[in-house]
């Protein structure tokens, strides 16, 4: 007896099948249990559809701390004012009626280029500060190195904001030079 007819003779006893991948169809199944309802005309055939792999393009990623580099580089540019010194064309630095330098503009609505690179320069080391006290809560099991970079941020931190605060009171003259 071949092969295909031990499989016929199986088909027609109700013996699972021989040589065909995979089980029975839900068809077949239900044909079984109900054969008045699709009689054996009707049969759902077992369709292998074959594993397309698609072709993909692997483009090399930047690490992170390059994407953090660029993102400080992006904050610090915003920071300086470029728009401003692109809309407003200020000078660079100024003199007072006696013809000494001035390096912060006396008037709070406008400011000198150099006076706008030192105070984002000031808003950086006090990020960095930040950035100085988060490091510091990775380091809870050596205290001592937690404890100096700890300090070191707050010390930024704090020197950054009396910077800042000073030139401020220039700008608005109650400061004396």
């Amino acid at each position: 007896m071949s092969k295909q007819d031990r499989i016929q003779k199986g088909i027609q006893k109700g013996i699972d099948k021989e040589g065909v991948i995979g089980s029975e169809t839900i068809g077949e199944k239900i044909r079984k249990r109900t054969p008045w309802i699709f009689g054996r005309m009707l049969r759902k055939p077992k369709i292998i559809f074959p594993k397309i792999r698609r072709k993909s393009i692997s483009i090399p990623t930047p690490s992170k701390t390059f994407g953090v580099m660029i993102v400080y580089i992006l904050l610090f540019i915003l920071q300086t004012g470029v728009v401003y010194l692109i809309y407003r064309k200020p000078p660079a630095v100024g003199a007072d009626s006696s013809g000494d330098p001035i390096f912060i503009y006396p008037n709070l609505h406008e400011s000198f280029i150099v006076e706008g690179i030192v105070a984002s320069i000031l808003i950086f080391v006090s990020s960095t500060g930040f950035i100085l006290i988060y490091q510091a809560s990775k380091h809870t099991f050596n205290r001592k190195l937690a404890i100096r970079i700890l300090i070191i941020g707050i010390g930024m931190i704090i020197g950054t904001f009396f910077a800042l605060q000073y030139m401020l009171s220039v700008k608005l003259g109650t400061a004396e030079q």
